[in-house]
């Protein structure tokens, strides 16, 4: 039969090897670098994709600029929309850096 103490110090063991684990897993906060390359490239991906689509429709169709204006506009509009969402994200990374830094 095992004896309780060996099993206690396994038991240990194996949640530190987990509480390692999930530190590891945690990403670290993010750099203002970062952060602002993260916004530029959302924002300029987004209004190049929606120009270039505008400007192959409208040379499909025949039709310059007018879908390549508007969906130049709505790539801004998306980019607006991603920049938010990388907010929110990077938000949500920091508190949980904090946390784990007060903890």
């Amino acid at each position: 039969m095992d004896d309780p103490d060996d099993l206690r110090a396994l038991g240990s063991k194996l949640d530190e090897i987990h509480r390692l684990r999930e530190q590891k897993k945690a990403l670290p906060p993010p750099t203002t670098g970062e952060i602002t390359f993260r916004f530029a490239t959302e924002m300029v991906v987004a209004a190049i994709v929606g120009g270039a689509m505008g400007w192959l429709l409208d040379r499909w169709l025949g039709t310059r600029p007018l879908f390549l204006i508007v969906l130049c506009l709505l790539g801004v509009v998306v980019g607006i929309r991603n920049v938010i969402a990388a907010a929110k994200e990077i938000n949500a990374r920091m508190l949980a850096a904090q946390d784990k830094k007060e903890s």
